[in-house]
């Protein structure tokens, strides 16, 4: 028998370097947390050039990267306490209720893996699809939320390569969102970066849940078994291909979907989902009746009145829909497919996000892989454009790709990262079964819009 091509050497847990009398109260969720728990975990990645040996200095590069991660990983976890924590659940029988929340007082910590993989940086980026020995990068696979009962709610793991570093890290989605996630991994770099062995925060995380007026807590989820909204899912086969758009295609194709639309509103990431949408679905070649949908995952922080700060720790994402049935969205022009996107951002306020939160809390609805979450005949958009993710660097520069893992990953699955060039250029990660995959990339449109070409 083979061994398998990526080994793990070594495993322990990190707490917080110091602890506070503020881990001790638990942290409750809200309703934009505990709808997650039977979601996957968040899983992106950073993939770097090894650091080499100088002939000045024989220490193991590796090793001592290893090392100052654990340092800085136990200094950043004092200011992110919850993610060293677990979840823990207080329930009654009658009435049925459940009550989940963040324990951080008996916990290991967090998890740390050191593990080898016999490939080449080549390896991973040459291939047109995304290699599934990806998915090897990252702990907790297959993980939903809901595990963090018994799993540390934040992994990571550092992979080595024959000439590259990866760092794969693996977060509990029912305790933050991707907001939350990059802000929490650019203190980490920045703490690794550091001259001083305990930099300061200028702004530390906001740990602090918020409940609407008149609201505390969350305590009477109606369940009396986990079993009654825990639901896990297999992925069908799926392709998984990273398309770069460069700035001036990205350019040409947001003023296509401006000068159809008769406006100057509608973004380049507007744009582009439209593009996607459209190509997609054209791709399944579905019936024309059927409603289809462009699902748009989105910040509520600076949407609500207050604003909540950008340091809020947590989930505070809702998703936007732009809907039309499938002959519509392909007899329309891109500016009308992108116009149904802008509408949708546009109707994004305070009173809208209220409004879901009320909803929610008068019927708590735990997403799953039913109809509240996917739409069979839509997509669903995640963006990762604003978090500086290439910021992150760990003493190794700038990173030469960002990956992910297989968690939440479905047919019509599509996130948007920042080009490794920058300038404005995108990188979208599409998952779709090969038969679909294979009618997009032969489809003039999409390849059109891709290469700038109008």
């Amino acid at each position: 028998m083979n061994p398998p091509i990526v080994q793990t050497i070594s495993e322990c847990f990190i707490k917080p370097q110091f602890q506070t009398e503020e881990i001790k109260p638990p942290i409750q969720l809200a309703a934009w947390d505990l709808c997650m728990l039977s979601v996957h975990y968040i899983q992106k990645g950073l993939l770097f050039n090894k650091p080499q040996t100088t002939t000045n200095d024989q220490e193991n590069p590796v090793k001592s990267l290893i090392t100052r991660l654990k340092d800085s990983l136990s200094l950043t976890l004092v200011h992110f306490y919850p993610l060293s924590g677990r979840l823990a659940t207080l329930k009654q029988e009658n009435p049925p209720s459940h009550s989940v929340y963040i324990d951080c007082n008996d916990s290991p910590g967090a998890k740390f893996i050191y593990a080898i993989a016999n490939l080449t940086i080549s390896d991973i980026l040459s291939p047109v699809d995304v290699p599934v020995v990806v998915q090897s990068f990252f702990d907790h696979d297959r993980a939903i939320n809901h595990d963090g009962h018994s799993m540390s709610l934040l992994s990571i793991q550092v992979t080595e390569l024959i000439d590259g570093i990866f760092i794969g890290f693996s977060a509990n989605h029912a305790v933050i969102d991707g907001f939350s996630y990059w802000q929490f991994l650019r203190i980490l770099s920045n703490t690794f970066g550091a001259q001083e062995k305990n930099p300061g925060i200028p702004r530390p995380p906001i740990l602090k849940r918020w409940f609407p007026n008149g609201h505390g807590h969350i305590h009477n989820l109606p369940f009396s078994h986990h079993d009654q909204f825990i639901s896990r899912f297999e992925a069908p086969p799926l392709r998984e291909r990273i398309f770069h758009f460069s700035s001036e295609s990205i350019a040409k194709l947001k003023a296509k979907a401006n000068s159809q639309s008769k406006s100057s509103k509608i973004s380049s990431f507007q744009s582009i989902s439209a593009l996607v949408w459209r190509c997609v679905i054209r791709a399944r070649r579905l019936p024309r009746d059927p409603e289809t949908t462009c699902i748009i995952t989105a910040n509520n922080r600076s949407r609500m009145d207050p604003p909540l700060p950008n340091e809020y720790f947590g989930n505070s994402v809702i998703r936007l829909i732009g809907k039309a049935s499938v002959g519509q969205l392909l007899d329309h022009e891109l500016g009308w497919a992108a116009w149904r996107l802008h509408e949708a951002v546009e109707g994004h306020s305070d009173a809208a996000v209220r409004e879901w939160v009320e909803k929610w809390m008068e019927d708590p609805v735990i997403y799953t892989r039913g109809p509240a979450l996917y739409n069979p005949y839509g997509l669903l958009m995640g963006s990762l454009m604003r978090f500086g993710i290439y910021e992150n660097e760990f003493g190794m520069g700038k990173a030469v790709a960002i990956r992910s893992g297989y968690a939440n990953k479905f047919d019509g699955k599509v996130t948007f990262y920042p080009g490794c060039e920058g300038g404005g250029s995108m990188d979208l990660e599409i998952t779709l079964p090969p038969e679909t995959m294979a009618a997009l990339e032969s489809d003039g449109e999409f390849m059109d819009g891709l290469n700038g070409n109008f």
